[in-house]
């Protein structure tokens, strides 16, 4: 487990600005921050949430209303005030954070994720050798998937820095907020903020098609416009990135498809059948032994049988194809929880319970 640091007494509660709690957190390896009304200083470590001290007392409206109007810049303020929630990056001199603030029954709340300034290259992170292939395709759409803090923007932050080394191209990133920043290397590479920089994914990725781009990185591609441009830019020459909140590959491209009216399915299946180069789902489980977390990864890669199949919208055949697709490095997310508790890593616990197929993952594990 990370060692935590030693508490404050309770009577420096509340600590003077946000920046003493993120520090504390920063110390203890958190990945988020929570200042929350009626609720005690609360991190995330391990992905698990527990207080940031033992018993310590509740923060009030009051003290996170003063802790919101110390940190807030002007512009997200207006924005809180207008639509009751705001969103943005917010950096200070021991990390950046996803910063979200929101209205809620007792007050305002504030939740902080924290971004791992330091690009870690694919080789760092353990990401499987065939992922470096797709990196190197001048066109097409490359999917990362899983739930929120899984990991999918540190993935594609690794392809970017590895296309970054390779390449001599021109990388636009759409982010929300900017996470990573990353320098050029032997590509340019321009980092857009929607709504600092732009107003939407859709109108940052208009706007890039115009800006002679090679690689264009979506940080989450949320609605039908921003999906469809998306597609369009990797069918027209471009090699496209993006995150879905989606738990395999199935699902992602149903999810895909089932977004657009019931009358242009057919033609986006032809289109992504043609252009999709892979999806990469993502699961963080807690290690067995409490030291922290590891990645199993799902992967798909486009193959004849893959685009029979999208084309003929029979993506329930997908799981057996992947199965079967291993010399292509496919993997099955079930296949990647038995390797990880045979390596010892994880629980039988967490592997069943994160399985999709729990009937065949279940023989594998000593239950």
């Amino acid at each position: 487990m990370i060692p935590k640091i030693s508490a404050p007494p309770v009577a420096s509660h509340p600590l003077p600005s946000v920046d003493d709690y993120l520090e504390i957190g920063q110390k203890a390896g958190a990945s988020d921050v929570h200042l929350g009304v009626a609720a005690p200083p609360i991190w995330r470590v391990d992905g698990a949430l527990e207080p940031m001290w033992p018993d310590a007392p509740a923060l009030t409206g009051e003290q996170t209303l003063a802790l919101t109007e110390a940190f807030v810049p002007e512009v997200y303020k207006e924005e809180l005030n207008s639509r009751g929630d705001s969103d943005f990056a917010y950096q200070n001199e021991f990390a950046r954070y996803r910063t979200s603030v929101v209205r809620q029954r007792l007050g305002v709340e504030i939740v902080f994720r924290v971004i791992n300034t330091h690009v870690r290259t694919m080789d760092e992170l353990g990401l499987p050798e065939y992922l470096k292939l797709l990196t190197r395709y001048q066109n097409g759409l490359i999917l990362a998937t899983g739930s929120v803090g899984t990991g999918k923007s540190t993935t594609l932050a690794a392809m970017i820095e590895q296309i970054n080394t390779e390449r001599r191209d021109h990388i636009i990133t759409l982010e929300d907020p900017i996470e990573y920043i990353i320098q050029s290397r032997n590509c340019h590479v321009s980092q857009r903020e929607v709504f600092t920089h732009t107003e939407s994914f859709a109108t940052a990725l208009r706007a890039a098609l115009r800006e002679d781009p090679d690689v264009i990185m979506v940080g989450e591609m949320r609605d039908l416009e921003t999906i469809s441009l998306a597609i369009t830019a990797a069918e027209t020459g471009h090699l496209v990135l993006a995150t879905l909140h989606t738990s395999n590959a199935s699902r992602t491209l149903d999810r895909l498809l089932d977004a657009f009216p019931p009358e242009q399915q057919e033609h986006v299946r032809v289109m992504v059948a043609e252009s999709l180069r892979g999806v990469i789902s993502h699961q963080l489980i807690p290690k067995k032994d409490g030291t922290g977390r590891v990645l199993a990864l799902e992967i798909l890669t486009n193959t004849p049988a893959v685009s029979n199949v999208i084309r003929e919208a029979k993506t329930y055949m997908l799981p057996g194809i992947i199965q079967t697709g291993k010399k292509q490095g496919m993997r099955l997310m079930d296949d990647a929880l038995i390797d990880l508790y045979d390596r010892g890593l994880i629980s039988s616990e967490e592997a069943y319970e994160r399985a999709d197929q729990k009937y065949v993952v279940r023989p594998h594990l000593k239950m």
